[in-house]
């Protein structure tokens, strides 16, 4: 990489830091621009390990007087914001989405030329392509903390970004550019970066489609073309004009586990919202059709359906977009709670894709295929993918609703108590039931709040096209009865409506037993004959290392998927594999390109979904560059792990891990389970209390009001050990069993054999490198010397620390490094300008943090605001916080 593509990022970074400090000195003072310059300078010194400098940092901040914590904590924040447009800017414009480790960048083209050395032919190339099933499924997990009104803002700070490259040389239209820019940076700075209240889950869904029309509407017709530029190239043909091998799903609106505010009629808006945003994206690409589409020569088959129109490519438009807008006005007119006196209007995929199929086959037949292959090509390929609802809409919901609703029904018409059943006698009574004809619930039945919501959940899926559906998704699944019981639900209210149901194995103990449940269930003749010879299964990330440590889950889940891919091979059923995946190393992220590759061969057999959750969507998807870039590799990777597989792992290698994960787990038990300090101690250093005060989502911190860590959810549990840079749930327990090989002759041979020639074990190395280096055991420290005043909380404390330094030693030592990140550069760079900006953020907090305890959690509003916006600021400049 060029000095000059760094110098590039260096200068859009300097150039908005410039202007925010003009902003600044125009809002408070060029006082107080002095103040954040000696708070920066004093940071930079610090991490440059100038004595005395990181104590001076802290000083300064402790007497900073309270009015003014607030503009400092805003003023670090946006900088790390602006920051982070600069660099993902920087990305988008040099095709750099994942990470800086030159030679890692997946590459279509590139790879199209390997599969044809490895003896596939380009019909077997095309075939597997159009043959993929590749779901993103959007979530509205709460780590987005920014504001949709500020990222609109800087959405636009990237345009001028992008405006000033082509200005260099026009000097009155760079002024302009800088004008506007300078413009934008200010609308920013005086926009409270803190929503006042949480957001609703139709806000959440409102942002999702908000991604698809401001990005992904013109990301995917992008990716396509250049697809099909490549077939054409490789295989002498485009991608069949049906196929469409990346499509979006959603859980925004849907997902109502543990999330009370999730009901039927959210639901049920949320999906005509769908339709409406659909219809109205539509209307716009049919009006530029109809416009563009003048032409008169036609075949027989577009005359024979407008007759003797003069211009029939017009006339079929144009009933098209009558249909369309009936369509819009029909969503609209629900969602107002009205009736509806319009025309016919567009249910189906079909109705929308058959009209523009005949107008593109008639322009090919008549020779006009370079008309046929512009605008009206995009518009079917948005067809293929969006469909008529933009996504398909995923149902969760946690198995315990569902006993809790067959209990109460079963003792309601007096054939016993379905909770206290074991496992044979509920799998009996619901095969009996799948197979009766006769109906099972009453129509008056008077039954309690929470069963009707289950009940009028069914009867949303009932009343919608299954092509606007998804798949529904049973948390805490444990046994073959979770998903019969969804199945006698769907019988018995869902009307014609048959969604895929895939169990969610989230536990160690449950995914121990994934394949053990899946092979009982696919046993089943009541529960095949209705499944068919298709099964999708959910491996939760986010759960089990939580519950295990991040070491045994990962290896709990590669056994899982092998034994899942064993057991419907052996039934004859085609396992989709769905991965509950967040942001964090700690909840299964980093780069999905050598995320999927390190999967068991055959687990990704051209079918794959996952989730894209909280600010990871705005990351990979925000932008129509990045979109298409993030797309790219999301098919580069799938179609390689389809055709060229990882290898299997050597059976010495699973002992080694089998070996290293007992090990991990026992270390993170002892000290998270077992240890009576560990939960005071994570109330006391984190900010976990306050982190339920910020709006962040929609959905509670906790899935009950009561209990210990154990009842917290895992995304707030992972962000607010990060917020304090311990970043503990994805590294306990791996120093331990790293350890203990290496001190055996053979030990550090094997694992660097490991890391080499196993993508899942180098891959697991790879994200732990990155965790630790933006782990810190001075801000750590920090936290606990002003936050913990209990001798023993503070000794664990250091054990802790001390079990981090070690994994940080004994990591180099498997690595063969002398310091971490070695091999990628940029991402250590993007770490270390940010680290000036962060550790004062760090030092406020913890700051804030007590003094909201000295108040009882009283301090002024200005005060809590600054608490939310340290949260806020810090999050941004780690970027994948939870």
């Amino acid at each position: 990489m060029s000095d000059d593509l760094h110098e590039s990022l260096r200068d859009n970074v300097r150039i908005l830091g410039d202007s925010l400090g003009h902003t600044i000195a125009d809002d408070l003072g060029d006082g107080f621009v002095d103040k954040i310059e000696a708070i920066r300078g004093l940071a930079k010194r610090g991490r440059q390990g100038e004595g005395g400098s990181q104590r001076e940092l802290i000083e300064y901040l402790r007497a900073l007087p309270d009015q003014d914590l607030l503009p400092v904590t805003r003023a670090f924040n946006q900088f790390l914001n602006l920051a982070n447009i600069a660099e993902q800017h920087y990305r988008a414009r040099f095709r750099r989405v994942e990470d800086y480790k030159p030679g890692s960048q997946p590459v279509l083209g590139e790879l199209f030329e390997r599969i044809g050395r490895s003896g596939y032919s380009p019909r077997q190339l095309i075939e597997t392509l159009a043959g993929m099933r590749v779901e993103l499924v959007l979530t509205a997990h709460p780590t987005e903390v920014i504001r949709r009104t500020l990222i609109q803002k800087y959405d636009a700070i990237d345009d001028c970004l992008t405006a000033m490259e082509g200005a260099v040389d026009y000097p009155e239209k760079a002024v302009r550019v800088h004008g506007r820019l300078q413009e934008l940076i200010s609308q920013a700075w005086h926009t409270d970066e803190i929503r006042h209240e949480r957001p609703t889950p139709v806000d959440e869904a409102k942002w999702g489609f908000a991604v698809i029309e401001n990005s992904l509407w013109q990301a995917v017709p992008d990716f396509h073309r250049d697809l099909d530029n490549l077939l054409l190239d490789a295989a002498g043909e485009r991608l069949p004009l049906d196929a469409s091998p990346l499509r979006f799903a959603s859980w925004m609106g849907g997902d109502r586990d543990g999330n009370p505010n999730v009901t039927a009629r959210v639901t049920r808006e949320v999906l005509l919202l769908g339709r409406w945003m659909a219809a109205d994206l539509y209307l716009r690409d049919l009006e530029q059709l109809k416009s563009e589409l003048s032409m008169w020569k036609a075949n027989s088959a577009l005359k024979a359906e407008v007759g003797d129109d003069p211009e029939p490519y017009r006339a079929l438009i144009r009933r098209l977009l009558a249909r369309v807008e009936a369509t819009r006005d029909w969503a609209k007119a629900c969602l107002d709670g009205r009736s509806f006196e319009g025309g016919p209007i567009i249910e189906t995929r079909d109705q929308l894709y058959a009209p523009l199929l005949t107008c593109y086959r008639s322009l090919c037949d008549v020779g006009l295929d370079t008309i046929a292959n512009g605008a009206l090509l995009d518009t079917l390929r948005r067809v293929a993918v969006f469909g008529v609802s933009l996504t398909k809409l995923d149902i969760r919901q946690e198995s315990s609703r569902h006993t809790q609703m067959l209990d109460e029904l079963t003792r309601y018409l007096g054939v016993g108590d379905y909770q206290a059943w074991d496992e044979s006698q509920r799998q009996a009574f619901l095969l009996e039931e799948l197979a009766s004809p006769r109906p099972l619930i009453p129509r008056r039945w008077d039954c309690s709040t929470e069963t009707r919501e289950v009940i009028d959940t069914f009867r949303v899926i009932a009343r919608e096209h299954r092509e606007a559906l998804g798949t529904y998704i049973i948390s805490m699944a444990g046994q073959p009865s979770d998903v019969l019981a969804v199945a006698l639900l769907m019988k018995e209210v869902g009307g014609d409506v048959r969604l895929p149901i895939a169990p969610l194995f989230e536990t160690l103990d449950d995914l121990d037993r994934a394949g053990e449940v899946i092979d009982r269930l696919l046993s089943l003749p009541g529960y095949r004959e209705m499944a068919g010879d298709s099964q999708e299964v959910m491996i939760g990330y986010s759960d089990s290392a939580k519950d295990a440590g991040q070491l045994a889950a990962a290896w709990a889940q590669y056994r899982a998927q092998e034994t899942l891919v064993e057991v419907c091979r052996r039934h004859g059923v085609d396992l989709t594999l769905f991965h509950g995946r967040g942001g964090t190393v700690g909840r299964g992220g980093g780069p999905a390109h050598a995320a999927i590759l390190s999967q068991p061969p055959g687990s990704v057999n051209g079918s794959l979904r996952v989730t894209e959750q909280g600010e990871m969507i705005r990351f990979k998807f925000g932008q129509p560059d990045i979109a298409l870039r993030s797309m790219e590799i999301y098919a580069c990777a799938v179609l390689e792990a389809t055709l060229l597989p990882p290898p299997s792992p050597e059976p010495e290698w699973r002992e080694e891990m089998d070996r290293l994960a007992e090990i991990a787990h026992g270390a993170y038990v002892s000290v998270v389970r077992e240890d009576p300090d560990f939960v005071p101690y994570f109330r006391a250093v984190t900010p976990e209390g306050a982190l339920g005060r910020l709006p962040l989502g929609s959905r509670p911190a906790k899935r009950r009001s009561e209990g210990g860590v154990e009842s917290l959810r895992a995304i707030p549990w992972i962000f607010a050990w990060t917020q304090t840079r311990l970043m503990l749930p994805a590294w306990l327990g791996s120093g331990e069993a790293f350890a203990r090989r290496l001190e055996e002759p053979d030990g550090l041979e094997r694992l660097r054999e490991m890391r080499h020639r196993w993508p899942f074990f180098g891959t697991y190395l790879d994200m732990l490198e990155m965790l630790l280096a933006k782990a810190d055991l001075g801000i750590a420290a920090y936290y606990e010397q002003r936050l913990v005043d209990e001798p023993a909380l503070q000794q664990l404390g250091r054990a802790l620390r001390e079990r981090l330094e070690r994994l940080h030693g004994v990591l180099l030592s498997i690595l063969d490094q002398q310091e971490l990140l070695e091999g990628t550069p940029l991402i250590r760079q993007a770490i270390d300008v940010r680290n000036p900006y962060i550790d004062p953020l760090h030092g406020l907090q913890a700051e804030l943090l007590q003094r909201n305890r000295d108040a009882d959690g009283a301090i002024s509003p200005a005060l809590s605001r600054a608490l939310m916006v340290t949260m806020a600021g810090i999050a941004a400049g780690l970027r994948n916080t939870g």
